[in-house]
């Protein structure tokens, strides 16, 4: 019998992708708000500091993908969908404190990292309780 579709963790991953997108755009409205044309990426310290606040969220997507997934395959669909709320949240608030100013960024990373840890510490859990399934308690 076929589980169903994992239809939170897609929704997810969907805004997610979204909202990666909308971060691209707020770098071309600062690139337009201080005349600075591709592929230019010195500028003014406020130009420079939302293209780094989208750099460092492009970084950490990857991290941030693999461990919803991993964790929503292997632990709980649920809890790794609210986490992965929770994390799209954190990139926010990471952001918007880092166009600020480099010091306001560290609650959103405080934030991400915990977002992460969590996810990672249940897709291991899950994978581990896997294993062990498979392999350990069905040859007892």
């Amino acid at each position: 019998m076929a589980s169903d579709p994992p239809v939170l963790l897609a929704a997810v991953t969907l805004l997610s992708a979204f909202h990666m997108a909308f971060l691209a755009r707020r770098v071309g409205w600062s690139r337009m708000a201080h005349k600075i044309l591709p592929p230019v990426v010195s500028g003014p310290p406020e130009f420079e500091r939302t293209f780094r606040a989208h750099q460092n969220c492009v970084e950490f997507y990857p991290l941030f993908l693999v461990t919803l997934w991993t964790c929503g395959t292997f632990s709980s669909e649920v809890v790794a969908a609210a986490t992965g709320l929770l994390y799209m949240l954190a990139r926010e608030l990471y952001f918007n404190g880092y166009i600020r100013s480099t010091k306001k960024r560290l609650p959103g990373f405080f934030l991400t990292l915990a977002a992460l840890l969590l996810l990672s510490v249940l897709a291991v859990a899950g994978i581990a309780r896997g294993i062990l399934d498979k392999y350990l308690y069905t040859h007892m």
